[in-house]
């Protein structure tokens, strides 16, 4: 299909735009409520499902950890920081460049110009498969790295070697995260929470049977997460290759190829974008561990990143369904219906945040006991609770912005707005609080919040402020410029 004949669904009259098939003005509190009724069931549509997939994926590592802890406690440390430093590392970046194709892939759909999605989802092969190949030496490399940042030896021996036996999920990702894209973009969620669903199911059963009835171990721990994750890989690419796609999908292509610049471009600044996201509140935990009693603070600051990660699936799911829904009206033209969408789903997250942010307080002395015996780490726990549920509450509305973003495809400026307000204003103002004026974890925390609160202020401000119209206008001179044609 040529790009070139792409063409916006707009007339002209007086000299005025106006986009056909656009969401009509709304009248009166019963047309209010009618269309965001409508809009409510297109956006949990596509949110419940991502929800869904998000938490079977993260419990896939999650569930390997719990095995890892029943063989030892050096296994368990070795696979909670190959999971969490070496893979989590790694995912960011992927999952970050393949959002590149979030955009790509929304605008084209919603323009009607389907049969361009699997060129962009074999592009995205192309660039995420070649970044893999570099980060696998990461994970060749890992013991040095860990100990290089002063992790114990051991811990960093095995971590390495676990690290090393996960290069097949690498792979991985590198593959399905295109792929969840390109059908994220055409709304099929269900498909993909199905086969998540299906693979956590047999990652759990077979988890059981590898490790502790066969005696696999740790080896037979990382067998069956490499497993579980292929499972997801060639089920979702079974989908594709089934015929259920014959405009999107023409077939494997040189095209692919073809004039990777514009593409890579932005690849390359949804990377930068979702990783400086991702690797903030991590950051939280390091700078934990070089406080006074460093031992209490990182228990105390891990038991909240739980509640915290767990949340951020639940974020992740309507950060998917806001970017399609933005791509989507757009590429069709529709700015006022892409300006409804994003302003529901803002509001059904804040009550989403409101509500977590009020359970955290009223639990502010149970939540900890969930996770630790120890009453010197609950009472430091308790003490975080209202920094916890505040970052709850930014933590509902924040990935719903970088989700605009990402359907109206900002990535490289709100990679710039989070460099600042993350790593120039937030980190410096927390280890400042934290050391400098010995408020300790309180203070690292509060500071790192605070650069939260700033760049979500400035994404709501930019939301508030865009011209729809002009975005819609520009929509699919995106689609050709950063699809690769020049």
């Amino acid at each position: 299909m040529d790009e070139e004949s792409v063409s916006m669904p707009l007339i002209h009259i007086n000299g005025d735009e106006e986009f056909v098939g656009d969401l009509p003005a709304i009248e009166g509190w019963r047309g209010l409520l009618k269309a965001s009724c409508n809009e409510s069931k297109k956006l949990w549509y596509l949110a419940g499902p991502a929800i869904f997939t998000s938490l079977c994926r993260y419990s896939l590592g999650i569930i390997t950890q719990a095995f890892a802890g029943h063989i030892g406690t050096l296994e368990l440390a070795a696979v909670s920081i190959e999971n969490s430093v070496i893979a989590g590392f790694s995912q960011g970046i992927l999952l970050g460049m393949a959002s590149a194709l979030e955009t790509l892939c929304g605008q084209a759909f919603g323009a009607k110009q389907v049969g361009m999605l699997g060129v962009y989802l074999q592009r995205s092969w192309v660039i995420l498969t070649t970044t893999a190949l570099l980060l696998s030496m990461v994970y060749v490399w890992s013991a040095p790295i860990l100990k290089l940042i002063g992790q114990d030896d051991d811990i960093a021996d095995l971590a390495g070697q676990f690290a090393i036996w996960m290069i097949p999920q690498l792979f991985a990702y590198a593959l399905v995260f295109p792929l969840s894209k390109f059908l994220q973009a055409q709304s099929k969620v269900l498909i993909m929470a199905m086969i998540a669903g299906g693979a956590l199911v047999v990652h759990v059963l077979f988890s059981w049977l590898i490790i502790f009835k066969w005696g696999c171990g740790l080896w037979g721990a990382a067998l069956m997460l490499n497993i579980s994750w292929w499972i997801i890989v060639l089920s979702q690419l079974a989908f594709v290759l089934s015929g259920r796609f014959k405009e999107a999908w023409g077939g494997f292509t040189w095209a692919a190829f073809h004039n990777l610049g514009a593409f890579i471009r932005l690849s390359l600044a949804s990377g930068v974008m979702l990783c400086f996201e991702l690797w903030y509140l991590n950051i939280i935990i390091l700078l934990a561990g070089y406080l006074k009693n460093p031992s209490i603070s990182v228990d105390a600051i891990s038991i909240c990143m739980n509640f915290i990660g767990w949340e951020t699936m639940i974020s992740l799911g309507f950060n998917i369904a806001i970017s399609v829904r933005v791509s989507n009206e757009l590429g069709a033209g529709h700015p006022r219906a892409a300006k409804f969408a994003v302003i529901n789903v803002l509001g059904t997250v804040f009550i989403i945040g409101a509500i977590l942010m009020a359970a955290i307080l009223i639990a502010r002395n149970e939540f900890p006991m969930a996770f630790t015996n120890s009453e010197e780490v609950r009472k430091a726990a308790s003490s975080l609770a209202t920094i916890l549920a505040i970052t709850m509450l930014l933590n509902s509305i924040q990935p719903v912005l970088g989700g605009v973003a990402i359907g109206a495809g900002w990535q490289a400026l709100v990679a710039y707005i989070n460099l600042a307000c993350y790593y120039i204003f937030g980190v410096p103002l927390g280890c400042l609080l934290g050391y400098y004026f010995d408020f300790g974890l309180k203070g690292i925390w509060g500071g790192m919040v605070c650069g939260t609160t700033l760049q979500t202020i400035t994404l709501c401000i930019i939301t508030l402020r865009t011209k729809w119209r002009k975005e819609a206008s520009q929509a699919v001179e995106r689609i050709k410029v950063w699809g690769g044609r020049n």
